[in-house]
Order: structure tokens, then C-alpha cells, then sequence
């Protein structure tokens, strides 16, 4: 975990993520690369000048099959010392149920994001931080160019000046071996993906071709990620 929060805490500072006395929203999945950036941000807190306050908040996605055990997540909030908030919606049903996407990404992403910035303002928070991180990036701009032909990804910190809430990515310079490795390490448990579509969608395609490039030409994703820092692209 040492390593996740160096590169937390340099992404932070790099790019101003978080100012002296902010309070924070950790998005809080349940997955390996929330817990690893709460964690992470649960002790950086402490350390950063200024400080800054923490709260996790999770959504229940109200998916088929039934709600989430979110009991380990908020033992493990309860063991940082963080206060946890727990939402609920019905993102899963309105995107399974109702709508019957075909390509249900998106527009579950569109209102999960949503969902969790109406919840970050509800608590008074002005960042709202998400847990993508170097592997993410790489994924998103490849994309982005191979399927809509544009230069694009998401931005290490985003004003969204609507909506008075600033999105920041803590984790953006972490690979995601890295925080496997972690997780692994400070016996966090993750918890299991209840999505329909998991490991059936267009990012799990990309991540397959990548692993293959990796094998053939190792080095290739730390390669695609330098460009796009020294780039600049999208605030990098």
C-alpha cells in the first residue's frame, strides 16, 4: 500500500487535486481499485499540509439478483475511521429492466456519475474522487481512437463548474498491477462485480487486446501512457 499512496500522493500534489481543508467523496465500488484509493486517501489525510476531510459514499445499483453485501465495505471504513454513506438507486433496473440496453455502458456510467455527484453536493463535498487509474487511462484513450477515431481521455482532475463539484483521479499514475499488489498485500477484500455485463463489455476487449500486445511487446502500455503524459492531452 506504501507505493499506491506515494503515487497517490504525487498525482495529488501534481495536480492539485485537493486543497487544505476539502472535503472528499470517495466513490466506493467495492472493487480492488476503490478500496485500494480509499485506503490510500484514508492515511494521506493525515499527512497532506492542511489536511482534508473524508467520506465514502457507495451506491446500491439495484442490479438483478439483489443488493450488494456492503458490510465489508463499511468494516473497512469503520476500521480507517471514515464515515460511510450509502445510497440507494435503481441505475441496475432502469438499464436492465426497463431500457433493456444492448450496449448498457454508457448510459449506466452516465447515471452512476450523476447518482454520485448529487450525493457528493448532498454532503457538502467539493470533490468527488474516483478510482480509475494508469491502466484506465491507457484503456480510454485507445478507445476512444480506435472506435471514434478522436484523441481522447478522461483529465486527472475535472471542474464541473455546473454542477459546484471538481472530479479528481488519485489514482491515475498507479498501474494496475500495482494495486492488485496492494489489495493483496493489506488484506483488503474485494467484492464481486454483480453487473450483467461484467466481463462482457467493449473496455474487456481492450484489455484482452492490450494483454496480448504486453506479451508480444512488453513495455507497450507504459509506452502509450508516457505519450500521453508528455502530450498533454486532456490536462495531462
Amino acid at each position: 500500500m506504501q507505493r499506491v499512496m506515494g503515487q497517490a500522493r504525487r498525482a495529488i500534489q501534481e495536480y492539485g487535486m485537493i486543497a487544505p481543508g476539502d472535503h472528499v467523496a470517495a466513490a466506493v465500488s467495492g472493487g480492488k481499485d476503490s478500496l485500494a484509493m480509499l485506503a490510500a486517501l484514508a492515511r494521506l489525510r493525515r499527512i497532506l499540509p492542511g489536511g482534508f476531510t473524508l467520506t465514502a459514499l457507495s451506491l446500491e445499483m439495484g442490479f438483478p439478483g439483489g443488493a450488494a453485501d456492503w458490510e465489508p465495505v463499511r468494516g473497512l471504513c469503520n476500521a480507517l475511521e471514515v464515515p460511510f454513506e450509502l445510497r440507494q438507486t435503481q441505475i441496475g433496473e432502469i438499464v436492465f429492466s426497463v431500457r433493456q440496453e444492448k450496449n448498457p455502458c454508457s448510459l449506466c456510467s452516465r447515471m452512476r456519475r450523476g447518482a454520485l455527484l448529487d450525493a457528493a453536493r448532498s454532503l457538502g463535498c467539493g470533490r468527488l474522487a474516483l478510482g480509475h487509474h494508469r491502466d484506465d487511462a491507457v484503456e480510454t484513450f485507445l478507445m476512444n481512437l480506435t472506435r471514434e477515431g478522436r484523441l481522447d481521455c478522461f483529465s486527472p482532475v475535472t471542474v464541473l463548474e455546473d454542477r459546484g463539484i471538481t472530479l479528481i483521479r488519485p489514482l491515475c499514475l498507479v498501474s494496475e498491477r500495482e494495486i492488485c499488489r496492494a489489495v493483496r498485500g493489506g488484506g483488503l477484500t474485494a467484492a464481486k462485480s454483480r453487473c450483467p455485463a461484467d466481463h462482457a463489455t467493449a473496455r474487456q476487449e481492450m484489455k484482452e487486446l492490450l494483454r496480448q500486445l504486453e506479451r508480444k511487446d512488453p513495455g507497450t502500455k507504459e509506452r502509450i501512457f508516457g505519450a500521453l503524459r508528455r502530450s498533454r492531452l486532456c490536462g495531462w
